[in-house]
């Protein structure tokens, strides 16, 4: 059999400035790079027509086609990856298999279940950081605990990457290490999905300019120029976190800040799992959520009488995505408005959003539903109303999304009777909790 070193490509569909692939090229044995459909994924996707589905697809293809230079290609499997990897072992003498770490509780049990059987077969599992530029405990205080609060948190952040020179793994040039084979892509009907669109593209000198006025045009969701939309990138891999954080040192601090948020919500997820079923403050669990079911559908339809709110929905429902400052007051809505449990809404989002991330959006609905660990105090309401004066005055987000049908439906519920309403349900969760 063929004597060959594995990289698994997963949350890193890039081929440059890739750790884990250039550690798998370095290791001086022709490297097979991979991808696997996960089923204890995909078979829990209810859309055949999932545009994240798409995505990866499309970013596998650019992979495949640009090995293909090198006489290789991306080997494209499909099933558990503990099946996938017994297989390819009886196919080929694996020696040692790369790939890239995952911070979420399935990833984390996932490696350890293929880890167990590569060490059975004596082959080596390697993996490493990626995804983010300080991972699990590499930030935290002095006394080695994890922060629970985002300032101090980015302020030791940004002194560790002052530091120290950003690492540059250059994987694009060590592609002539690939293991050469010939290999047809497969469709996606093979994979039990419908081909959609999506764009996977991205150009650093065209969201250059975004990011140099981030902080004055990131609130207003009607600009175009106003958000980068880099955050699908990031959850895949598409392009290097390094690279970005590079580029936004220079660039825009409040920009910068973003990226750190996302550091910050994959580290909470690591030192506190239960988040992902539980508030981070247990006192919050003794809310007594409303949980209206045929309200909660008039929210997921853009149908609650609140047009940034409904504009807002219309977006992620038909696009995949939200502008950030709207994701906010929706989310405030549900919660607040509606006393709807954030796990209801977090779910939504984990179904529709193309750049979800299993941190990111934990962290953002406890932050709105003031449960987190950095949160919103639960006294924070947004005003609808209030949001769309500051943020979209000439109504132009909410044109774009909304009908002038639309626009007259009523008002699910009065905002002032709303607002006492949730701050008479926080008092006496939180007393009784």
């Amino acid at each position: 059999m063929q004597e060959v070193v594995i990289f698994w490509f997963r949350r890193d569909l890039r081929w440059e400035d890739n750790h884990g692939l250039f550690r798998a090229l370095s290791a001086g044995i022709p490297v097979l790079p991979i991808f696997i459909f996960d089923t204890d994924i995909l078979d829990k996707l209810e859309d055949k027509k999932d545009k994240r589905l798409q995505f990866i697809y499309e970013n596998c293809k650019k992979l495949h086609d640009h090995f293909n230079q090198f006489n290789s290609g991306l080997k494209i499997l499909h099933g558990r990856p503990i099946d996938v990897l017994k297989y390819l072992a009886q196919e080929y003498t694996i020696k040692e298999v790369y790939t890239n770490h995952d911070y979420e509780p399935y990833a984390i049990k996932r490696d350890s279940e293929v880890n167990e059987f590569l060490v059975s077969k004596t082959i080596s599992f390697h993996t490493f950081k990626d995804q983010v530029v300080f991972e699990k405990s590499e930030v935290t205080k002095a006394d080695g605990l994890p922060y629970t609060v985002f300032t101090p948190y980015s302020r030791v952040w940004k002194a560790k990457w002052a530091a120290q020179t950003c690492p540059r793994y250059a994987s694009e040039d060590l592609l002539e290490n690939l293991f050469c084979f010939s290999s047809e892509f497969p469709a996606i009907d093979s994979l039990g999905f419908e081909a959609t669109t999506v764009d996977v593209d991205y150009d650093l000198a065209r969201i250059q300019p975004i990011i140099n006025t981030y902080d004055a045009s990131r609130n207003f969701p009607a600009l175009p120029s106003g958000t980068t939309r880099m955050g699908v990138h990031l959850r895949f891999g598409t392009v290097s976190p390094r690279r970005l954080a590079q580029l936004a040192l220079a660039c825009n601090e409040t920009w910068l800040n973003e990226l750190i948020w996302r550091e910050f919500f994959m580290q909470i997820l690591f030192h506190f799992p239960h988040v992902v079923t539980r508030c981070f403050k247990s006192q919050y669990e003794s809310i007594s959520w409303r949980n209206n079911e045929a309200e909660f559908d008039l929210w997921c339809q853009g149908r609650t009488g609140y047009p940034i709110v409904d504009a807002g929905m219309r977006e992620l429902n038909e696009t995949g995505f939200m502008h950030n400052r709207v994701r906010m007051v929706v989310a405030s809505f549900l919660t607040k408005h509606l006393l709807i449990d954030w796990r209801w809404g977090e779910a939504y989002f984990a179904s529709k959003l193309l750049d979800y991330d299993l941190s990111a959006n934990n962290g953002n609905w406890q932050w709105a539903a003031g449960t987190g660990c950095d949160a919103a105090p639960y006294f924070r309401i947004f005003n609808p109303a209030e949001q769309t004066r500051k943020f979209d005055h000439e109504s132009k987000y909410i044109e774009k999304w909304l009908t002038p049908e639309d626009l007259m439906i009523p008002p699910m519920v009065e905002h002032s009777f709303a607002r006492n309403r949730a701050l008479e349900a926080y008092k006496r969760g939180l007393a009784n909790g």
